[in-house]
């Protein structure tokens, strides 16, 4: 007997409907969507069920992540998902060779990561997306240097005693790296949880 290798995020079950409601109003016509930290799969899964018209490419550093994510497709046998890229964003180049994407994902990443991701994604997300292309972050922010709320202290401090790197990141601070990068913040979504969605696009002049 085979073993079910699908990981089962409880978070992901109670955020995927909120976020896929914020995409549901950005998604472009046609196209790819490449996902950064795919994790489990589950999210990238769901928004493909929800989205025929696209074509969802699944990635993840952690070879236990990818084999959940080929398991999760290997169940649902959806025609738009393919298999995971081994994709890491801390790697200087990790966007070569990629086809051009119409959206780029990163959920619940950029806290649990160096900062040096934040910056590599973006700077790949910059190579990787078309002029006016979707950049779409979620997950917990400080606005204005402050947590909004206790909660998200809170984690930011179990975060930083596990990985001093870590931590939940200034959303002023990560739209300049962005609009360093050619991305303009067009709306910020305040979602469950006390989390945000960042809606980001791509200039239509950037190179």
């Amino acid at each position: 007997m085979t073993s079910d290798l699908r990981r089962f995020a409880p978070a992901t079950a109670r955020n995927r409907e909120a976020i896929r409601q914020v995409l549901e109003n950005e998604w472009p016509a046609q196209g790819n969507v490449l996902e950064i930290a795919s994790g489990s799969g589950e999210h990238i899964l769901y928004f493909a069920r929800h989205a025929s018209h696209l074509n969802f490419q699944p990635s993840d550093p952690d070879p236990e992540a990818r084999a959940s994510i080929a398991a999760w497709c290997l169940h649902d046998a959806l025609p738009n998902v393919a298999p995971p890229l081994p994709l890491d964003v801390l790697e200087h180049g990790w966007e070569n060779a990629l086809p051009q994407s119409e959206a780029l994902l990163c959920i619940n990443m950029v806290h649990i990561a160096p900062w040096s991701a934040t910056t590599g994604l973006l700077r790949g997300a910059k190579a990787v997306l078309v002029p006016n292309g979707l950049l779409y972050l979620y997950g917990p922010y400080r606005r204005g240097g402050q947590h909004t709320a206790e909660s998200n202290s809170a984690f930011d401090h179990s975060l930083r005693e596990r990985n001093p790197g870590w931590g939940v990141r200034d959303l002023e601070t990560v739209e300049r790296q962005a609009t360093d990068q050619g991305f303009t913040l067009q709306r910020v979504v305040e979602m469950p949880a006390h989390n945000l969605s960042l809606i980001f696009r791509k200039s239509a002049g950037s190179l």
